[in-house]
Formats: C-alpha cells, structure tokens, sequence
C-alpha cells in the first residue's frame, strides 16, 4: 500500500482547510474549488465538496459521525489559542483521561476534531495496551 487518508464530504472545505493549517501547520498540496488535500510530514487529510459530481447519487451528504484524532507534543498552546479564537467550537474542554489522554475536543462543521496528548494511563488501563505500544 502507498498511502492510506481520510477524505471529508462537506460543504465547508475553506473553514476546515484554514483549521487545520493555522492550528496545526498543515501545508497544501492540492487547493480547488471542490477539493482540498494537506499533508504535515507523514500525514494527510482532504476535503472534498460533499456535492460533487464523483460522488455517486445517494452519497452526496456532508460528513456526519467522523471522529478525527490529532495527537500533539504539547497541547496546552493549541488548547489556549482554540479557546481564544473560536471557544464555541470547544465541545468538550481540556481533560485528562484514565486510558492516557489528555484531550479536548472542537466541532467545526459538522467534523468532531479530538486534540490529544498522550499521557500516562492509569493501572487499571495499561492491561489493555498490546505489546510495544506502551512504555512504562
């Protein structure tokens, strides 16, 4: 396999773009009217008008039920700069999490984006990492 991203099917591919390149460093690599595709190192994401004519008919609908993860070295920048910008969007305020996360998440149209930072879990979830993928 060479490549494996997500693309999202919505209406709001500037909003979306402008997010992820201004809080997280996104770069563009493809700028349409109709489909956008960023990269940060390794990674990718796209956008694509939910209405366009390659989508075949009956699919043609905004996202809706998405979950993006983005994990972050130090969240509490992103954090305070989300929250001065555009607090409405935070759905879920800054936490820490039993199963070793320190989290928030933000809705922006119609995309749940869930902030991490890994952080120690507790006792009673380490069990459940599977070998290599946690290091005491």
């Amino acid at each position: 396999m060479k490549s494996l991203y997500p693309v999202i099917m919505t209406q709001h591919l500037a909003g979306l773009q402008a997010f992820f390149v201004d809080y997280f460093g996104f770069e563009k690599t493809f700028v349409s009217d109709w489909y956008i595709s960023l990269r940060l190192k390794d990674h990718e994401i796209a956008f694509l008008l939910s209405d366009h004519e390659t989508i075949p008919q009956g699919f043609r609908q905004s996202v809706q039920g998405v979950l993006v993860n983005i994990e972050v070295e130090d969240i509490s920048e992103i954090y305070k700069r989300i929250q001065q910008d555009i607090p409405e969007s935070i759905v879920l305020t800054l936490r820490d999490e039993d199963f070793g996360q320190r989290h928030f998440i933000v809705a922006l149209h119609g995309v749940l984006i869930d902030v991490i930072q890994e952080i120690e879990p507790s006792d009673s979830f380490k069990e459940y990492f599977q070998e290599g993928f946690y290091h005491e």
